[in-house]
Parts: structure tokens; C-alpha cells; sequence
């Protein structure tokens, strides 16, 4: 068996610049999105063939794709995407063990960091006080406290983008949601709380994970969704590969029995032949 190549940092770069260029007004998932909704699609406990989980990618809503849009574009996404797919696979069957694409908050902030600067340096002053006066405007702009609250802590940060893509794959797939297994809630409940809690349920989860496994770090928290992840598939891997066996009315015919059809022939001799 061939084992499929992981994407390079360049084609992951690459993929991520090829979504982003979907057409409007569909909104597509990025690359630590999308790598965490290939993870959703993996652990699902049916197989789900390509033709239903590619499409999801490039818009939240389900909305189809133009017809007239670039042939080569999306080939070269349907490439990238099926091989990371497989890679992602491999490494979980084989090795018990992948790396997610999440976000370098450090890297991310150096840059932006970095933009401001330069930015700062060439502006005019009243681009830089029209600037000062937006982050002024929203900054007294009244909070809806009904809306679901972002995480402040760093790692939930990070991780929020590839665990949020993966609840996607499991909304756009419910099979996974709807199995009666606390092990698999448990499970799910480790990796959702990462994602902004909007009930009291979901408050008091977060808070009890927290209490009894807290995350020290990012590396600790990496460690943990991965492990997470590759407990979801174990868990389902029966279901996913479960072959329904055919059940006979009536006995199965030897060769060497006579024939059903009444002929006095041995099976072997007559439809047995065949």
C-alpha cells in the first residue's frame, strides 16, 4: 500500500491562498480550518466519500460552487485536499499520531507587529488619527452580552480555528452527534472546549475540564486534542468499517449437492456451472 505524502509548508501556503481566491460571495474555510474539518470527516462512523465532504469547503452555507469556475483551480485544490486527507489518515491508523495545521500566535503577532511598523512609518497624519479614531469608535461600541464570548487565554486561541472545523464536519455530518456513546461525548467535550461556551451546560463543562484536566500549555493542549482526535477514530472504526452480512434464507448449496432447480444434476453440473 502506498503511503500519500504530506503537503509541504509551501502547498499548505499554497492551499490556503487558493481558498481564499473562491469565488464571492461564498466563504471558504482557511488552511487550519479545513484541517480540522478533514479530521471531523476521518472520524466519522460511516464512510464518507469525497463528492459529499468536498463541496462543504468552500462555503459555511452549502452554497454550489459556479459552474463556470476555473477548472485547474479546483483540481489543484481537490488534489492538495485529498492528499492532506490521506496523509491525515495514514497517520492516524498507522502511527496513532498527527500534526495538526494550527495557528502560530507568536509568528502571527511578530507580523502584524512588523505591518503596524511599517505601516506607521510611511502614513500620513491623518490616516494615522483616522485609524486612532476607529479603534476609538469600537471600542465604545456597546457589547451584546448574549453574543457567544471569544477566549482571551492564548491556547483556545490557537486552537479555536482547527476545532472549529472540525465541529463543522460534525454539523455537516451528524452521524458522529448522534451517537448514544458517552465515551465519544466525553471525548467531543475535551475538544469543544476550545470553542466559545454559549449555554450554562457548556459554561460548567469548560469549567470542569479545567479544574480536572487542566492544559498547561500549548504543547499540552496539541498533545491533548491530538490524542483526543485519534480516540474519536478509534472509537468509531468498528461502525466505519462495519461490512452488514448477508443472510440466507436457505441453506448454501455444495458443489456437490443436488441442483435446486429439480434437474437430478449435481449443483457443480448444472447452475453451479455457471
Amino acid at each position: 500500500m502506498s503511503i500519500a505524502h504530506d503537503l509541504s509548508d509551501a502547498e499548505f501556503d499554497e492551499l490556503d491562498e487558493l481558498l481564499a481566491i473562491t469565488p464571492e460571495p461564498l466563504e471558504p474555510l482557511d488552511a487550519s480550518m479545513l484541517d480540522g474539518y478533514l479530521a471531523g470527516v476521518l472520524v466519522q462512523p460511516r464512510l464518507i466519500p469525497i463528492e459529499e465532504w468536498l463541496p462543504p469547503i468552500f462555503d459555511y452555507e452549502g452554497r454550489p460552487l459556479p459552474d463556470d469556475v476555473d477548472p485547474a483551480w479546483l483540481a489543484r485544490i481537490r488534489a492538495l485536499v485529498e492528499r492532506r486527507f490521506a496523509s491525515l489518515n495514514h497517520s492516524m491508523l498507522e502511527q496513532g499520531w498527527f500534526y495538526p495545521v494550527v495557528l502560530d500566535l507568536e509568528a502571527d503577532a511578530a507580523d502584524a507587529d512588523g505591518t503596524a511598523e511599517d505601516a506607521a512609518e510611511g502614513a500620513a497624519p491623518e490616516a494615522a488619527a483616522q485609524a486612532d479614531a476607529k479603534v476609538d469608535a469600537n471600542a465604545d461600541e456597546p457589547v451584546n452580552p448574549d453574543a457567544p464570548q471569544l477566549p482571551d487565554d492564548p491556547i483556545t486561541q490557537a486552537l479555536l480555528p482547527w476545532v472549529g472545523g472540525f465541529e463543522y464536519a460534525a454539523v455537516t455530518f451528524p452521524d458522529l452527534h448522534e451517537q448514544a456513546d458517552d465515551n465519544i461525548n466525553a471525548l467531543l467535550a475535551r475538544l469543544y472546549r476550545h470553542l466559545p461556551a454559549e449555554t450554562p451546560e457548556e459554561v460548567e463543562i469548560v469549567e470542569l475540564l479545567d479544574k480536572e484536566h487542566p492544559l498547561k500549555n500549548i504543547d499540552e493542549a496539541i498533545e491533548d486534542l491530538i490524542l483526543t482526535v485519534v480516540d474519536l477514530q478509534e472509537a468509531t472504526e468498528q461502525q466505519r468499517y462495519h461490512v452488514e452480512q448477508v443472510r440466507r434464507d436457505t441453506p448454501k448449496l455444495g458443489r456437490n449437492d443436488p441442483c435446486h432447480c429439480g434437474s437430478g444434476k449435481k449443483f457443480k453440473n448444472c447452475h453451479g456451472a455457471a
